[in-house]
């Protein structure tokens, strides 16, 4: 049966709730094997042809963890733009809340009952969508996670922002000079759950083992769920718990937004340093008025145009996901790594030097 052929044969089935276990027989998986040591088929049997022609009329599906979430609108214009660039056809769907795994999941079987070729997705939990995305990629759909992966074969690439500990490690390093390498410390992260805030703080912990942050203390990991009103309180309870707290750290651009409202309205503005990632145009106005020194992010329009470039990609079978192959996207080579990891890459610090040349 030709491909396209049996996805058809499995949408319709798996349209058909009567059929769900049939449905589940045209490749869907169990979680109990849907780990990070399962390899999808298409990766390890398929071979890559740098020099195939990119295909041109195909749909990639793009679902971020949050829907008009000022960070992934963003990021997914920018997947936007390049799809259509490259004369294919963008779509988005998505939960409202950035904490609703079971809406991811039924999102991406909408994505794979409409036979997308590809989607892009961000996952709120590593291994939630796993059983959803391995019918996906048995239905002949390339799968890419941007921003927050997923288990490594439960997708076929996962592009992410930077090198995760690049990530970690700079952060604490901008607060540590800004705090003057003493003092406690506290980080205020997204969902409790999500795969790169975990994978970010682990190297934060790992950087503070150095000799030179012998004086700085981490007292607290608190979590605002990506949730606005939930991050600012959040960070009034760190305050309120912890006094004598002389800087935060906050990985997530809801977050150190929220923050930042709270700090620059407050005693603390000024006493206590706040870094993390956020955008220029959400922390411009706490840059300029002393709340926040500096912070750093990626451009998020750029994660999403390489997360469609790489699905187009993977689609035209210029790659597959094996570590060591390579393609060009938007003038630059890439270079798939392990476990199927492109990096944008490094991150950019902003500061009042700088924040003003940016737009995003």
């Amino acid at each position: 049966m030709r491909k396209s052929s049996l996805r058809r044969a499995c949408v319709a089935l798996a349209a058909v709730s009567s059929l769900a276990l049939a449905a589940t027989a045209c490749g869907g998986t169990t979680k109990n094997n849907s780990g990070s040591d399962a390899t999808s088929a298409a990766t390890s049997t398929a071979k890559a042809d740098p020099n195939a022609a990119l295909k041109k009329g195909l749909t990639v599906g793009f679902l971020p963890k949050q829907v008009n979430n000022p960070y992934f609108t963003s990021a997914d214009k920018g997947g936007e733009k390049a799809l259509t660039e490259l004369g294919s056809k963008y779509k988005e769907v998505g939960p409202s809340s950035a904490t609703d795994t079971s809406g991811q999941v039924s999102y991406v079987n909408t994505l794979t009952q409409q036979q997308v070729d590809a989607m892009a997705v961000s996952a709120q939990d590593p291994g939630a969508l796993c059983t959803a995305l391995k019918q996906a990629m048995s239905s002949g759909i390339k799968v890419v996670t941007y921003d927050s992966d997923t288990n490594a074969g439960c997708r076929n690439v996962f592009v992410s922002q930077a090198g995760a500990e690049d990530l970690g490690r700079t952060e604490v390093q901008l607060l540590a000079q800004q705090i003057g390498y003493k003092g406690e410390i506290a980080i205020l992260s997204a969902a409790q759950t999500a795969t790169n805030q975990n994978t970010w703080i682990g190297y934060m912990k790992d950087e503070l083992k150095d000799p030179k942050y012998k004086n700085v203390k981490l007292v607290k990991i608190a979590y605002g769920n990506d949730d606005a009103q939930q991050s600012f309180q959040q960070t009034q309870g760190l305050l309120q718990q912890y006094p004598d707290l002389k800087g935060i750290i906050s990985p997530t651009t809801v977050g150190i937004k929220a923050a930042a409202q709270y700090l620059s309205g407050s005693k603390y503005k000024g006493k206590v340093k706040l870094t993390g990632l956020g955008t220029p145009n959400d922390m411009r106005q706490y840059v300029k008025n002393g709340t926040v020194e500096g912070f750093e992010l990626w451009d998020p329009a750029k994660l999403g145009d390489l997360a469609a470039r790489t699905a187009v990609a993977l689609v035209s079978g210029q790659i597959t996901g094996k570590e060591g192959e390579t393609f060009k996207a938007g003038g630059t080579t890439y270079t798939v790594g392990k476990d199927g990891v492109i990096n944008l890459g490094k991150p950019t610090v902003f500061d009042a030097k700088n924040v003003d040349q940016f737009d995003f």
